[in-house]
């Protein structure tokens, strides 16, 4: 009678049926754990250490974090610093303080997503990983030196997990039709797509797989090609967080490749980041810095062209207006290159920094009232356009007892050639006014 009300237990999700119970079975990340690796060492050491795994989601930091619990016989907790509070984390230090009283276990606490652990959250750990009562694991999926703190930092070894590569994705997704997929037939074709949809997560990949599987039962069909795919998957966003690593890389690639002048890599940067919903603004904006920091008066009309292409798609909005980013960013890209600009304008930042508070020549000083003229502001003043060349030849403009430091340097590229020769005559005209005085 009990059996009628017993509960069915939902059935576990693919990516829970995969998870490895081996160290030998997960896929990826062979600079870390293939023969005579970082962590393949550190699960043969025999003795659990404190440990970040820093990697993009669907990469094994889940699955490396129970491999290790299993691997060392120990108690494993785990945490979500999303959900999870000081009462949570005060729950789980006094559970591993039971089971090592009770059982003699050692504890291996996880906390996913550690990053979102305030700093007082994350000291939280610290007295009981210095005493030893736990071994902290912490996964993340944002840079470590920037979001764990200084002293739980030290006191962990950081693992750099990778994406995963097509034919890793592939071994998962042959891995995963022989253990739960095995009534559908794959084309080829549609095997390519669904690990070019993954873009690299392994969860994901499954996630998609079991999607599928859902459809097909539902439909009645077995063959799963190409085009059933698409039509019954919504492609995800390439892997982007807007605020976080990913983010940040792929502008600093943006800007390395038009700084680099190479207008195809530029290009697949800016797309990039477009498809996977990056604010098209935001790109604008870098757009207009490489302008004034990477090309500066090489090619004064950049900075003109990339102020256009924002402007332009503020009045056009998208998809229309990223074709006039496309075009300034190829524009930046070709443009001859100078940071002449750049560095000059942090010399002089440097300089006055350090310097002492220097007055105005009283010759470069304005004179509006007859007192000031009096005391001789504005006197001995020569207007440049009274000079040949509209230029005063040997006058002197920085302040007084303060050498003629050169802080813009023009280089030879573009138009700041035509500067710098301008500039050298302008210096000749100097030392001749001087030998003539």
């Amino acid at each position: 009678m009990s059996d009628l009300f017993a509960q069915a237990q939902p059935a576990a999700p693919l990516a829970e049926q995969l998870r490895p119970h081996e160290l030998k079975d997960v896929v990826g990340q062979p600079h870390l754990l293939g023969p005579g690796k970082p962590l393949r060492l550190a699960f043969e050491s025999g003795k659990p250490h404190s440990m970040i795994l820093w990697g993009p989601p669907g990469s094994g930091k889940t699955t490396l974090a129970r491999l290790m619990a299993s691997a060392f016989d120990a108690e494993f907790i785990a945490l979500s610093a999303v959900l999870a509070g000081v009462k949570d984390i005060r729950d789980a230090i006094e559970r591993a303080r039971a089971v090592l009283h009770q059982s003699s276990r050692h504890t291996i606490l996880f906390v996913d997503e550690v990053h979102r652990f305030n700093k007082s959250q994350q000291d939280a750990f610290l007295p009981f990983v210095e005493q030893g009562l736990v071994t902290f694991i912490g996964a993340t999926t944002e840079n470590p030196s920037f979001e764990v703190n200084g002293a739980l930092l030290s006191r962990a070894q950081v693992y750099v997990l990778t994406a995963l590569s097509t034919t890793e994705l592939g071994t998962l997704f042959d891995r995963a039709r022989k253990l739960a997929l095995a009534e559908l037939d794959f084309t080829p074709d549609a095997r390519s797509l669904l690990i070019e949809y993954a873009d690299g997560d392994a969860r994901r990949l499954l996630n998609l797989l079991e999607q599928l599987k859902t459809a097909a039962a539902a439909e009645g069909i077995s063959r799963i090609d190409a085009d059933y795919a698409r039509e019954r998957l919504s492609r995800a966003a390439r892997r982007f967080d807007k605020g976080g690593d990913e983010f940040y890389d792929q502008i600093s690639a943006l800007h390395k490749s038009l700084r680099g002048s190479h207008p195809h890599a530029t290009l697949y940067w800016m797309c990039r980041m477009l498809d996977a919903g990056a604010d098209p603004r935001y790109i604008a904006r870098r757009l207009i810095r490489a302008s004034v920091e990477d090309i500066g008066l090489a090619d004064p009309r950049a900075l003109r062209i990339a102020l256009d292409a924002s402007e332009t798609y503020e009045r056009l909005g998208s998809p229309e207006g990223e074709l006039a980013l496309a075009q300034a960013a190829l524009y930046l890209a070709c443009a001859p290159k100078s940071n002449a600009a750049y560095l000059a304008y942090n010399k002089t930042r440097s300089f006055i920094g350090e310097d002492k508070s220097r007055r105005v020549p009283e010759h470069l000083r304005n004179a509006p009232t007859r007192l000031m003229k009096e005391m001789g502001f504005g006197r001995d003043y020569r207007y440049a356009h009274d000079d040949p060349d509209a230029y005063a030849a040997g006058e002197h403009y920085f302040p007084e007892g303060m050498p003629e430091i050169e802080f813009y340097r023009p280089t030879s590229r573009g138009f700041e050639s035509k500067i710098s020769e301008r500039l050298a005559y302008l210096r000749e005209l100097d030392k001749q006014a001087k030998k003539e005085s």
